[in-house]
């Protein structure tokens, strides 16, 4: 079974992310061969720092390691070091279309935030389609938000197996029960995210302990209404819900039922104190790995040397039988 999911370099990471994507990282690196990039190509497609980029590639490193994943089973590595994962995105523009980037839900979704809309923006799905097929991967842990950039994926696999012969494992996407799509705890009527919202609905992982009892205390709940799983009706009280599974494993329904007749304060400052818990054990691991940049640097040296290995047999077969000379 090869493993492969990717996470982008911006900013401090959120509950959202954790919940989506590094619960499940530590989780599937036990079920095979297992690849985490750091996608700092992706990161360039809209507007950063040049400084910025740098320490969140090392920040986003050091968080990988910090919440689970194992360098002597799993392969970490940053996108721009092996070149190949640029390579493949060009030649799979060819079995890509237009429209199929031009109905991806996000592109819409940022292109409306930005002053300056790069090319990049539009065509970064067919860098993440080259990111998983390089390393002929069977399965993807996922967030829900990216679901529609998977199935592009999957399209432009059987699209060039189809044109140019078998050459890509068409892969599977894997995706949380619970807490895939983490809400900003001020807006529940928009995801988390480390770039917009209001900045008090977002509960970083590296939030000090009563900076995150505070956001919790101040979430958006619905006043009138019981503590019961209803996202329609409710989005504030069904994201806390959402979020206590995510940080104490218990199902939804315990959860419901436990606190479907207390107050809403009690509720929330439970739920603050059990995304404090969680993240203590991650926050002062990331702290002793983000104090040694050449020690990440060595580990992200050991894992582009072994990707680089991973991706070359794939991306020799794209130009072999795309019918490329070969020298």
């Amino acid at each position: 079974m090869r493993i492969f999911s990717g996470i982008r370099a911006s900013g401090d990471k959120t509950l959202g992310n954790y919940s989506g994507g590094y619960r499940q990282y530590r989780a599937t690196q036990e079920q095979g061969e297992a690849l985490f990039c750091i996608v700092d190509l992706h990161s360039i497609t809209t507007a950063y720092e040049p400084e910025g980029l740098r320490e969140a590639t090392l920040a986003g490193t050091a968080m990988l390691f910090a919440t689970g994943i194992d360098p002597e089973r799993s392969i970490v590595f940053a996108q721009s070091h092996v070149p190949a994962h640029a390579e493949a995105a060009w030649l799979l523009s060819a079995a890509t279309s237009f429209g199929e980037l031009r109905r991806m839900t996000q592109f819409k979704d940022k292109s409306t935030e930005q002053e300056f809309v790069s090319a990049g923006l539009f065509t970064y799905p067919v860098l993440m389609a080259g990111d998983i097929l390089l390393h002929q991967t069977d399965m993807v842990p996922i967030g829900d938000d990216q679901r529609q950039h998977l199935e592009l994926t999957r399209d432009i696999a059987e699209r060039f197996n189809g044109r140019y012969g078998e050459t890509f494992t068409v892969p599977q996407g894997v995706y949380p029960e619970e807490g895939a799509r983490i809400r900003n705890l001020q807006e529940p009527e928009r995801l988390m995210s480390t770039s917009a919202g209001n900045p008090q609905g977002v509960v970083r992982i590296v939030d000090e302990p009563d900076v995150i009892r505070k956001k919790f205390k101040t979430a958006v709940t619905d006043s009138e209404r019981e503590v019961r799983h209803d996202p329609g009706a409710k989005p504030g009280i069904s994201n806390l819900v959402e979020i206590m599974s995510v940080a104490t494993g218990g199902s939804l329904g315990a959860i419901e039922a436990r606190y479907g007749d207390s107050g809403y304060g009690q509720f929330k400052e439970d739920v603050g104190e059990a995304v404090v818990k969680l993240f203590e054990p991650i926050q002062e691991r990331y702290r002793e790995l983000r104090a040694d940049d050449n020690g990440l640097r060595r580990l992200l040296a050991d894992g582009a040397e072994k990707a680089r290995e991973s991706s070359a047999p794939t991306l020799a077969a794209m130009y072999e039988r795309m019918g490329f000379v070969r020298l």
